[in-house]
């Protein structure tokens, strides 16, 4: 909520808290870039629906949104304005955040979030940007699966 330019994340699992989803759509909304990668398979199928379950909301929000499509990208990384980064164990999910004991860092660190950033940037190549357009235009079946996965989401 302290950003002023942009935030890059990069997560396998993104099946946030209440807390963490609310941060990034009022962050996004006033303004501030943030783009989120995601892998486009998960080694689990319900945690694949459960982050795809907060696609649209994060579009709606204004969240740039890209789809890894080379290999399964199992990095856990944020970068804030290049100015510090958050470099762990954690994945962006309740277990990880709230029961697991994970290890996370905090590192004030220009030079390497710029690294971080300059990573993402490099990996957009083996991405696809999701639009709204696009998003909206999913299968219904695809829906289902996102809202039964939303649903229990509270135990990925």
């Amino acid at each position: 909520t302290q950003a002023k330019r942009c935030i890059y994340i990069v997560t396998p699992y993104f099946i946030p808290t209440d807390l963490i989803l609310n941060a990034i759509k009022v962050t996004a909304l006033s303004g501030i870039e943030i783009n989120l990668m995601i892998p486009e398979r998960s080694d689990t199928w319900l945690s694949h629906w459960g982050t795809m379950s907060y696609i649209s909301e994060l579009l709606d929000a204004g969240v740039n949104i890209y789809v890894f499509h080379k290999g399964f990208n199992h990095s856990k990384v944020l970068s804030i304005d290049g100015e510090y980064c958050i470099i762990g164990s954690a994945n962006m999910d309740t277990r990880s955040l709230e029961h697991h004991f994970e290890v996370t860092s905090i590192l004030y660190n220009s030079k390497l979030a710029k690294t971080i950033e300059d990573q993402f940037h490099k990996d957009l190549q083996r991405c696809t940007h999701l639009s709204v357009k696009t998003w909206k235009k999913r299968a219904i079946y695809y829906r289902f699966f996102e809202s039964l996965a939303r649903l229990l989401s509270p135990l990925l």
